[in-house]
């Protein structure tokens, strides 16, 4: 049977991968402050000075390679969790606001787990929107091709009946 915790927030997680989360969450901000960049620049410091004690010899730089590979190892994934988090976020504030604005299609909500063929539609989609309404004269007044379509055909009824007249 799982265990589980609650954070913050009152969210439970589980066990070890609530353990992972806030270990990550802490490794991040730690790494990301003041702190952790003067540890960084003190050991390049104490490891070039410590050279001609050492002779600048193979194991002198093995350590510092060692190290700085462990580090930047582990470096990416504590990057890359923080950016997948953000990134969602991100994500879920647009849906919340193209869910909320009146006119705004739906179809938007959710883009980012879309194919990429399906995207590239979507793409072309508005690709085209701009088209037509660079046409009107203002990219802002449509919300979908359809509209932009009607209004483009009924602006060029309305040109066409004042030249006939």
């Amino acid at each position: 049977m799982k265990r589980r915790t609650t954070t913050k927030r009152g969210r439970k997680g589980h066990g070890i991968s609530a353990f992972f989360e806030k270990l990550a969450r802490a490794a991040i901000e730690w790494a990301g402050g003041s702190w952790a960049f003067a540890m960084a620049v003190s050991v390049i410091l104490v490891w070039g000075l410590t050279g001609p004690i050492f002779g600048f010899s193979d194991t002198w730089q093995l350590v510092i390679n060692t190290g700085t590979t462990i580090v930047t190892f582990l470096m990416v994934f504590l990057i890359q969790r923080a950016q997948n988090k953000e990134s969602k976020a991100i994500q879920l504030k647009l849906n919340e606001i193209v869910a909320a604005i009146q006119g705004a299609s739906n179809h938007l909500i959710d883009v980012e787990n879309l194919s990429e063929q399906e995207i590239e539609i979507l793409h072309k989609h508005y690709g085209e929107l701009a088209r037509l309404a660079g046409k009107a004269g203002n990219v802002l007044e449509s919300h979908s091709i359809e509209e932009a379509r009607d209004r483009s055909e009924f602006k060029s009824r309305e040109r066409g009946k004042r030249v006939a007249s």
